[in-house]
């Protein structure tokens, strides 16, 4: 990407405010606010027709007025031509002629000036109206972006809700203490993910991080592997109590769903399913990531003739894009100049070189839900010129 304009130097910020002056984010930004930019995206529309309509009419009449000035300063020749072949009795009428040479000499450049200082006016009121549309869009486009990382915090959190609760399900503890019960945990777990269609499986480990028992057996034949070593596991024996969770983000497991990108909540299965009980194992549900964000992203609601110039991201906090509606996650690095400036609002936009086109560039960070919160960003991305 090309070096940005200096954030300084450009539009940012959707209430016309320059960052962290104005641009925090709002406690009801959401369908409402969108619906009225629409309305006045729609305004600013007729009002360009009927700058445009002025124009024209303007310089249509100033080039009659020029029209009959080169008529009158015609006629003011032929008549001065007039009085000499006239000799005395023509001095008057000379006199008369000159005069209206004169006076079409000043009507042309009142004519001159008038366009002059109308083609002034018509500029800058353009220039007022694509700034006005620019901050109308910048608006609409962050409270999109806002609506989009927003989603994916709350279902996030769920998730992290799901997953202590299931902890401390009888038949998982159970099977944590007598590996004897793990069939009975295992289709548990089955009944569990029949209900549910965001999550590949439900996997339990033994407290040395051994799988005993999963969900879907027949698909993802996890069971033995050792987990012991992974972010997940990790982070769930590390928990000092029921009310904490661990967290694995956004990766490929050689042996959890197949291969497929996965997050992975989990939480200490403790004895009697206390709060404080004793560690007996590690519970971890396999979340299907995009069939969350890339749903989201693509359902993000742009018109239909923006859809192709839009580009709708989440980046997570390494700044790797995670989600993309053009389908090129996971494979680039989001590579914004300013990024850590730009984002210190928490929600607005500004206007970016990007591939040597100047960019309109809306974003939100995770604004979190409850106790949790991704850490993550949402940005949507369009040109403010045609190709």
């Amino acid at each position: 990407m090309d070096a940005p304009l200096r954030i300084s130097e450009v539009v940012a910020g959707w209430s016309g405010l320059p960052p962290g002056k104005g641009n925090e984010r709002t406690s009801n930004p959401g369908v409402v606010s969108t619906k009225n930019t629409e309305g006045i995206a729609a305004s600013l529309r007729n009002i360009c027709g009927v700058s445009g309509a002025i124009e024209q009419r303007l310089r249509s009449a100033v080039g009659q007025i020029e029209m009959i000035n080169l008529q009158t300063k015609l006629l003011s020749f032929n008549a001065q031509i007039e009085a000499a072949h006239a000799g005395v009795a023509g001095r008057a009428f000379e006199v008369v002629a000159r005069e209206m040479v004169a006076l079409s000499g000043r009507t042309a450049e009142s004519a001159q000036q008038l366009d002059e200082e109308t083609q002034r006016d018509i500029r800058v009121l353009n220039e007022m109206i694509d700034q006005v549309g620019s901050t109308v869009r910048g608006t609409r486009l962050s409270d999109l972006a806002f609506t989009n990382i927003d989603l994916i915090d709350r279902n996030l959190y769920e998730r992290s809700c799901d997953v202590r609760w299931w902890a401390t399900d009888a038949s998982c503890v159970d099977a944590a203490r007598d590996p004897e019960k793990a069939g009975h945990a295992g289709r548990r777990l089955g009944v569990i993910l029949d209900s549910y269609t965001v999550y590949y499986d439900i996997v339990l480990c033994d407290v040395g991080g051994r799988i005993i028992a999963n969900g879907r057996p027949e698909k993802f034949a996890c069971g033995g592997t050792d987990q012991s070593s992974t972010g997940w596991f990790q982070s769930a024996m590390a928990t000092r109590s029921g009310a904490e969770f661990g967290f694995q983000g956004l990766h490929c497991s050689p042996t959890l769903a197949g291969g497929h990108m996965v997050l992975v909540y989990s939480a200490m299965v403790r004895e009697g399913g206390r709060a404080e009980g004793a560690p007996l194992g590690c519970l971890g549900i396999v979340f299907n990531w995009e069939a969350l964000a890339q749903t989201i992203v693509l359902a993000t609601q742009v018109g239909e003739a923006e859809k192709k110039r839009t580009r709708v991201l989440i980046v997570d906090e390494n700044k790797r894009v995670i989600a993309d509606n053009q389908g090129r996650h996971l494979q680039e690095e989001f590579a914004l100049k300013d990024f850590e400036e730009l984002l210190a609002c928490k929600k607005g936009y500004a206007v970016q070189m990007i591939e040597r086109r100047p960019h309109l560039i809306a974003y939100a960070s995770s604004p979190g839900f409850e106790t949790y919160a991704t850490g993550w960003h949402s940005f949507i991305l369009q040109p403010l010129t045609l190709d």
